[in-house]
């Protein structure tokens, strides 16, 4: 069963919220038409000559008389770097019952539970209008621990009237590009908010990204009905910027099909030039379960 949004948010501690929306995504996976892909999980590897006799695990011996190593984080297949947008903008929320930010920490704490299930090494990065937490890639379960209460922290402040912080993806994205120096898998969760007059700026950070050799997958998460399609009330509205408090006076209905004309065009260009480069580009409503997004990362990683 897939676990719906709605669902998740009354369970108990985030580690338990993402092991739920994993489990619950790979028993939908293996009962849809996707049946075959892959989805096994490397907790051990075979024993091969010059390794140490203390790294056997003799449980597993037991059961199937055969020896096997436990993995460490040298071996680690990749090295994955959760960016996570917690600007202002992400607060926002009209038809889904949670934020973007809500659903942003859910669906990434899910993505760092399926990377340590498959003994990757994983580490959590942070920005508004600057780079504010940068936590390095490991391994170990005591390290996915530290993240997902760095995650609790960001939840705690997902509530109306905080600070103001805008987005500034684009500076940020070239400081990842050089302190990053081993080659990743850099996932950036973010609603692009101040991005739509600096296209050409924000794809060069990320090509920035890429030219370092990193393999990068960019989740564009808005809320649907309202950020990308205007499906408000025939009324009138004070929409308010909620990075800088700006409001406008708006009857959505007078500007809705030019409205989305441009917006159709602007993400297909976007789509695009990440296409050109080889960024994978998805977007991801709110609204929505969580299985299209981890299926992405799966056929993303499948590929690297």
């Amino acid at each position: 069963m897939i676990l719906s949004p709605e669902l998740i948010s009354r369970l108990g501690p985030l580690e338990l919220k993402a092991r739920q929306i994993v489990e619950g995504f790979i028993v939908g996976l293996h009962k849809s038409p996707f049946y075959g892909f892959s989805v096994e999980f490397a907790e051990y590897r075979s024993y091969n000559p010059g390794d140490e006799i203390r790294h056997i695990d003799w449980k597993a011996y037991g059961k199937s008389e055969r020896y096997y190593v436990k993995q460490y984080e040298e071996e680690t297949n990749l090295r994955c770097h959760l960016v996570l947008d917690v600007s202002s903008s992400m607060k926002y929320n009209y038809f889904a019952p949670h934020t973007k930010l809500n659903y942003a920490v859910h669906f990434g704490a899910a993505l760092l539970y399926m990377m340590h299930r498959q003994r990757d090494a994983c580490g959590l990065i942070t920005f508004d209008q600057e780079l504010r937490k940068f936590i390095p890639a490991k391994s170990s379960y005591r390290h996915l621990r530290h993240i997902y209460t760095q995650l609790d922290e960001i939840l705690k402040t997902d509530t109306p009237g905080s600070e103001k912080r805008r987005t500034s993806s684009i500076d940020v994205l070239h400081e990842i590009s050089e302190r990053l120096h081993r080659r990743s898998l850099v996932i950036v969760i973010t609603d692009l908010f101040e991005n739509v007059g600096e296209h050409d700026a924000l794809l060069s950070a990320l090509k920035h990204l890429r030219h370092k050799h990193h393999e990068v997958v960019l989740f564009h998460v808005l809320e649907k009905r309202s950020e990308r399609d205007l499906d408000f009330p025939d009324e009138r509205f004070i929409f308010e910027d909620l990075e800088t408090g700006a409001e406008m006076d708006v009857i959505p209905a007078q500007i809705k099909a030019d409205y989305q004309k441009k917006m159709t065009e602007y993400v297909g260009r976007f789509k695009q030039a990440c296409s050109e480069v080889h960024i994978d580009y998805e977007e991801i409503d709110t609204e929505g379960d969580f299985d299209l997004g981890l299926l992405a990362y799966l056929n993303k990683r499948k590929r690297v």
